[in-house]
């Protein structure tokens, strides 16, 4: 039994049966979580001030200015969010500008994202200011620490994807 889950109390019914109890705050999918959403909307704190987007709309601009030319399926999965919340950043996005879309080559069914001239000066100053609060976040963290804490993620990014 793991950790999360090593607690058994009675059934809320009145049942006599014993039933698992999960400790939330124990839990690694729980923790991780939680742990995203605060490092996350920390950054977007900043961001959503200066630039007036949202965090999924600060990571299909992110995707974007790693990988141009991607489609809204390509960034989705990318980052592994919901495809119907990123259709709503696209298209929020394409309203305001920061990106551009157009169909690819041949293909008239497939089109394609890019960072419009708006959308690249949004990045680059975002970027630089997400570094930083990287840096400053993982400077609670030794080298050693930073490395092993990599190698840990990843691994588990693996396992996850069996």
């Amino acid at each position: 039994m793991t950790q999360a889950t090593a607690d058994q109390r009675d059934d809320p019914d009145g049942n006599t049966g014993r039933h698992e109890i999960l400790e939330l705050e124990r839990f690694l999918p729980y923790r991780l979580s939680v742990v995203s959403n605060h490092i996350s909307q920390t950054i977007a704190n900043a961001y959503a001030e200066r630039f007036g987007i949202s965090i999924t709309e600060w990571r299909v601009l992110a995707v974007l200015g790693r990988y141009p030319e991607l489609s809204a399926n390509g960034v989705a999965e990318r980052t592994a969010m919901d495809k119907v919340a990123v259709s709503r950043a696209v298209a929020r996005l394409l309203q305001t500008g920061l990106i551009e879309r157009e169909t690819h080559g041949s293909d008239r069914r497939r089109s394609v994202l890019r960072l419009s001239h708006a959308g690249h000066r949004v990045y680059d100053q975002v970027v630089p200011m997400a570094l930083e609060y990287e840096r400053e976040l993982l400077a609670a963290l030794s080298a050693e620490e930073r490395a092993l804490f990599n190698h840990l993620l990843n691994r588990l990014d693996q396992a996850s994807r069996r």
